[in-house]
């Protein structure tokens, strides 16, 4: 196994990844609003074309009837949690690993970044949760024909007078759900591409843009592989009417089964896959880019 990075400090933690994590919201909003539209739409009458038959389907329309502002629906309120979401994240990642070693130098099994990133999930889930509520509200708004929320800090203030800090933190247990596998996934794969691309004699370091895209592209399809049918089942529970899912997750688990099928469970799974490989590239060359540029302008940072 090629070097590992070496830990890095806190505030350029912050700086790298909050850029590394605008790149991923600015580059995959669209899709995320494709997906949530077709994970949320509700099920079509007999005899009745559903309303969107798919994932070009449902951009077409949005495009045509919102413009690209109607793709960038809800995207402030990611990019406002970008920045310490991802700052956690990487935080997390790093603890993960140096909780496991014995030594400094030690070079951590796969399994045990895979343990690392999984940590990383935990510790996003306060700041992802609200922001994941929010950003849901907003997208399924605009093609339901209702305009409850004027914005962000509209549906945030809303949610807080009507149902209070848990109105906002909705779906907390399947955003973990979601989450932590994911991110071990996620990390690991990145980590063990990074490693299989790195030329012999060469460090990781050292890796070409190019291979820092494919290795960031390929990990986040793995992570999404993992992420969505816990993904659709917040989707639908975070968007539902109060009260329709008392039970939580398990609610929404059966009536999707029942009502939809098991294939239910991956809704949006074309949106994602396309709108993965794009966004996590743009991230973690974001995020390497911006850490070579502070080691070099700050290195005592």
């Amino acid at each position: 196994m090629a070097e590992q990075p070496k830990p890095i400090s806190p505030l350029k933690n912050l700086l790298a990844g909050g850029f590394g994590g605008v790149c991923l919201v600015f580059v995959g909003h669209p899709l995320d609003t494709v997906k949530v539209r077709l994970q949320t739409q509700p099920p079509s009458l007999p005899g009745q074309p559903p309303m969107y038959s798919g994932t070009f389907d449902c951009f077409r329309k949005t495009l045509f009837r919102e413009g690209i502002r109607g793709l960038y629906r809800g995207m402030a309120a990611p990019i406002i949690g970008v920045t310490p979401m991802f700052a956690v994240c990487f935080f997390g990642f790093g603890l993960g690993k140096k909780l496991q070693q014995k030594h400094p130098e030690d070079v951590l099994s796969y399994p045990q970044l895979f343990a690392a990133g999984m940590l990383s999930g935990v510790f996003t889930t306060g700041i992802m949760t609200p922001g994941e509520r929010i950003k849901c509200l907003l997208q399924i708004q605009a093609s339901s024909g209702e305009t409850k929320y004027t914005g962000t800090l509209d549906c945030a203030k809303k949610l807080y007078q009507e149902f209070g800090i848990r109105g906002i933190y909705k779906g907390t247990v399947l955003t973990l759900m979601r989450d932590v596998p994911a991110s071990g996934m996620y990390f690991m794969t990145y980590e063990w591409l990074k490693n299989i691309f790195t030329p012999e004699g060469k460090r990781v370091s050292e890796l070409s843009a190019p291979r820092i895209l494919v290795a960031g592209g390929v990990a986040g399809i793995f992570n999404w592989a993992v992420a969505i049918p816990p993904d659709v089942l917040k989707s639908r529970f975070q968007t539902a009417p109060p009260g329709k899912y008392p039970n939580g997750f398990r609610d929404v688990l059966r009536e999707l089964i029942r009502d939809e099928g098991v294939t239910s469970l991956y809704k949006g799974f074309n949106a994602v896959m396309i709108r993965a490989f794009p966004a996590n590239a743009a991230c973690f060359l974001g995020f390497e880019v911006a850490m070579k540029f502070l080691n070099w302008a700050t290195p005592n940072l």
